[in-house]
């Protein structure tokens, strides 16, 4: 199994920054896939980002051009950078892994099959 560990939330005022982070630890040989996942109030659970081994990236259209995904495979690390945060933004941040291996590295909920206990991320307007 996986266990993944995320950290880094906290509360912002809009326009600021946060980083994410996620260690992944235990069976980790064929986690290529990793991403983050989000559940804000009143919203469904949304696919945020994703990165494959070799740092190809997948972004959900409410982040892109603001978020960046990054990953340190050595270390296990997964990353979340989050700029410009807006209220909008505020949710629940969960860090996920793929089980197996996947070739189309998209935050989709089916590409996953270990998920971290999430970090909560609040964004004052």
């Amino acid at each position: 199994q996986v266990r993944l560990v995320e950290s880094g939330g906290g509360s912002v005022q809009s326009g600021g920054s946060l980083r994410l982070s996620c260690v992944a630890s235990g069976n980790t040989v064929t986690n290529n896939c990793m991403g983050w996942f989000r559940r804000a109030p009143g919203k469904a659970r949304e696919g945020v980002a994703a990165i494959n081994t070799a740092g190809s990236t997948t972004y959900a259209d409410s982040v892109k051009g603001r978020f960046t995904i990054s990953r340190d495979n050595a270390k296990n690390t997964l990353y979340l950078q989050m700029n410009s945060l807006k209220s909008e933004d505020t949710a629940m941040y969960y860090c996920v892994t793929s089980w197996g291996w996947v070739d189309a590295c998209t935050p989709r909920e089916t590409n996953f099959g270990f998920w971290g206990q999430g970090t909560q991320v609040t964004v004052s307007s």
